[in-house]
């Protein structure tokens, strides 16, 4: 089982990519580490984990430049049911473009019909509680656009807390097995529930998460603090 972090030299922010070291240690898998100036590997390995996490606003073009080569590929993986995790400012990259302060734009890579605003003078922060099935997803959110477009199906559904942006309960992109989220954590240590989904889907069938009585035992305190109807969720 071989997961692939993609540009972990730039895509590493909040502390995100301990979601792999998290999987890693719970199923055995391998962890390939793929730069921007290396090949993807998932066009042509067997990949059960195609991963990529945060960045700094100036790093997204990079990312983008990066990856322009593989989209075809990403969409290939997908429509095949690959399984793919995207956490983030990170899922940006994937929409048409992305608008600046002074009303300037960004193209990028444009897999989906959704674009972001972004404001760079109001950074958004908050907690953030959803919902995947039949269990709930707790987080945090930081970032300085929100996405915006004809999102139908998102990857969560929002309890409380904003979505993709905050005129939406869908959070996230979901397509298949590709799943983004600007839920930030890490998401999957913060989930063990998750961490379990997405294990699932990479063909586990009886997944053992490392930790897992004392991880569910935070999380669900943490899911009666999110929980609770008095407490803040936004943050300036």
């Amino acid at each position: 089982m071989t997961i692939e972090v993609l540009y972990p030299e730039v895509a590493n922010l909040f502390g995100d990519l301990a979601n792999v070291d998290y999987l890693a240690r719970s199923c055995g898998a391998q962890v390939v580490r793929t730069s921007l100036k290396e090949k993807v590997r998932f066009p042509d390995e067997d990949i059960d984990l195609v991963y990529m996490c945060g960045m700094t606003e100036r790093s997204q073009s990079l990312v983008r430049d990066a990856f322009r080569p593989y989209v075809e590929a990403l969409r290939e993986r997908t429509e095949k049911g690959g399984v793919t995790l995207i956490t983030g400012n990170a899922l940006e990259i994937f929409g048409q473009y992305i608008e600046n302060d002074d009303g300037s734009r960004e193209e990028m890579l444009g897999m989906f019909p959704t674009h972001a605003v972004r404001r760079m003078m109001s950074r958004y922060n908050s907690l953030y509680l959803g919902k995947l099935d039949d269990f709930k997803v707790i987080g945090f959110k930081s970032q300085f656009a929100h996405s915006y477009g004809d999102n139908q199906k998102g990857f969560l559904e929002t309890i409380r807390g904003a979505g993709l942006n905050p005129d939406t309960m869908a959070e996230g992109i979901r397509v298949n097995n590709l799943m983004m989220t600007y839920v930030l954590g890490p998401i999957l240590i913060l989930n063990p529930p998750l961490a379990k989904y997405v294990l699932q889907l990479m063909g586990v069938t009886e997944p053992k998460l490392a930790f897992e009585e004392l991880s569910m035992d935070v999380y669900n305190t943490r899911l009666r603090e999110f929980s609770e109807p008095t407490r803040g969720f936004t943050y300036g």
